[in-house]
């Protein structure tokens, strides 16, 4: 039986799929029901988050910070903190483990009002081990413009540990990060008024010209006027109907609201690092002759124990090795045809049946695609 039959005769029965190929186009179609809100599919322009950055102290650890003999940051760092709270302790030898140098991480979520809180992340600087039972001191958080935009201050909340004695050690996780739910209070407001603008545009995730067009033919549809049009394939922007009697807010709730079919380029996704292959429904392929075969050298080795004969008194025991060396040249493999107009959905089937596995799988699309007979770009991560 030729590959090819094998292949309509494992995509019409079960297939052994192996785990590690996960084949998309075989659970989503291209149907109507396919559809999706334009919500989950741009994002307004001006509606983002900026990212927070701050420098502080974790005081209170059980001897798992830094050692401030080592970190020459932490101690100028601890000495300025005392400075400004009126304790001199520059010419004085600093020598303590339960203070610790971190960095504060943050997003600041687009339209946050002043007295909002948001989360932070908390991270070790230096050798510090553990941030266990550690409280962040009061750490302003600055934007790229660097100004101030929330103070961050509580109580770190850490998802793993680490044990250690004289003979072994444990560690889960990663106990030098760790989280402050609520732990920063908004101080600064980024303005940016939604209502005055005149136009509003949408940023696609995935560009596509083709989805950026039946966003536009869909938009103008619902508000009955030709408002929208796409700018490019990433970007879709709409005038603000003089008609429309609604706050720009509204306009974008019933926007977004709106469900129309995106489209995509066809393309094959590998990860070479885990044998992943995730494939789209669109991927074809034309006719093509395919062989594969592995050389395979297994040697193994039985060494066997020679011994003289029993009340001998002459000879020694001695090992004897024994190799066996065995070569496979995959002379069985034959080349067969696929014909044209099989998707790539159904050669992987008819692969995974005929036992080819993930590695090999990937080297196969690479070269069916070199050949120039797979219609889609590969994508390697």
């Amino acid at each position: 039986m030729g590959l090819s039959q094998r292949i309509g005769t494992a995509f019409r029965t079960t297939a052994r799929i192996c785990a590690v190929a996960v084949l998309l186009s075989g659970v989503f179609g291209t149907s109507a029901a396919a559809t999706s809100r334009i919500k989950d599919l741009a994002d307004v322009e001006g509606v983002r988050e900026n990212v927070l950055i701050g420098y502080g102290l974790v005081v209170g650890l059980n001897d798992t910070g830094d050692k401030t003999d080592d970190i020459s940051f932490t101690k100028e760092s601890l000495v300025s903190m005392l400075e400004r709270l009126g304790v001199n302790i520059r010419d004085s030898k600093v020598d303590t483990k339960n203070i610790a140098a971190v960095m504060v991480t943050g997003n600041l979520p687009p339209f946050a009002r002043q007295g909002s809180r948001i989360d932070v992340t908390v991270s070790a600087m230096g050798k510090a081990s553990s941030l266990q039972g550690g409280t962040l001191l009061v750490t302003p958080m600055v934007g790229a413009d660097g100004e101030v935009y929330a103070v961050s201050q509580g109580q770190v909340t850490v998802g793993g540990f680490s044990a250690s004695g004289q003979g072994q050690s444990v560690v889960k996780n990663v106990p030098t990060s760790g989280r402050i739910a609520n732990g920063a209070i908004v101080e600064r407001e980024i303005p940016f008024s939604l209502n005055s603008l005149k136009n509003v545009k949408l940023a696609l995730r995935n560009p596509d010209f083709t989805t950026a067009r039946r966003m536009a033919q869909a938009i103008n549809a619902f508000l009955g006027v030709q408002t929208a049009h796409a700018v490019d394939p990433g970007t879709v922007q709409i005038e603000v109907p003089a008609a429309y009697g609604k706050p720009v807010v509204d306009l974008i709730t019933d926007v977004e609201q709106l469900r129309i079919e995106p489209d995509q380029m066809a393309r094959v996704v590998i990860d070479e690092r885990t044998g992943t292959i995730v494939i789209g429904s669109d991927v074809r392929i034309s006719e093509v002759a395919i062989a594969q075969g592995n050389l395979t050298i297994r040697v193994t080795e039985t060494p066997q124990v020679s011994q003289p004969a029993p009340f001998s008194n002459t000879g020694t025991t001695t090992t004897v090795p024994r190799t066996d060396v065995k070569v496979d040249q995959g002379e069985k493999n034959r080349l067969a045809i696929v014909n044209e107009g099989v998707s790539l959905q159904q050669l992987v089937d008819g692969l995974n049946a005929l036992g080819v596995g993930p590695r090999d799988m990937i080297g196969i699309l690479q070269a069916i695609k070199a050949a120039g007979a797979l219609h889609a770009e590969i994508e390697v991560m």
